[in-house]
């Protein structure tokens, strides 16, 4: 029976274990299969809805504060079925005008009063996805405080 003593060159095939190189193609091999899934994931409809509420939201509230800084009014309001929007009254290049998403819709027929007022009436605007019909999400505002994305359209606790 061979025992490995000091000296002794020769290991037995069984103990070697991996090379570094074979490690280095396992896990690059690892990171490749995770980049491919990751990336063949879909942004779901509900996160893309999500994300164009915040955006709307952010929008209202630069439109609002250039309507008091200038001392015009600012007025929203949505386009072509709800499909692109308008802020009219600020100067060019002023702001977006479509969606991040294709798919994103606002209520038609919506206007919303920005400024100059720093104090606005109650506002509120519906957004759904056509790819996910059932989900709305309402940017809305008391008045007083900022633009904020919630389910309803009343703020919780509120009468409708």
């Amino acid at each position: 029976m061979r025992t490995l003593a000091a000296g002794n060159k020769r290991l037995p095939p069984f103990s070697r274990g991996f090379t570094l190189v074979e490690l280095l193609v396992v896990i690059a091999l690892i990171a490749l299969a995770t980049a491919g899934v990751s990336l063949s994931l879909r942004d779901s409809a509900d996160s893309a809805l999500q994300r164009d509420a915040e955006r709307l939201a952010a929008l209202l509230e630069s439109a609002r504060a250039q309507a008091r800084a200038q001392g015009v009014p600012v007025v929203w309001h949505s386009q072509m079925g709800g499909t692109a929007f308008e802020f009219a009254g600020l100067p060019p290049p002023g702001l977006p005008r479509a969606w991040l998403n294709t798919q994103t819709r606002a209520a038609p027929g919506i206007r919303l009063t920005l400024g100059p007022d720093p104090l606005i009436e109650p506002q509120a605007v519906a957004l759904s996805s056509v790819s996910s019909p059932g989900r709305t999400l309402w940017v809305v505002t008391d008045g007083l405080r900022p633009f904020k994305v919630q389910s309803t359209p009343n703020g919780p606790g509120a009468q409708p």
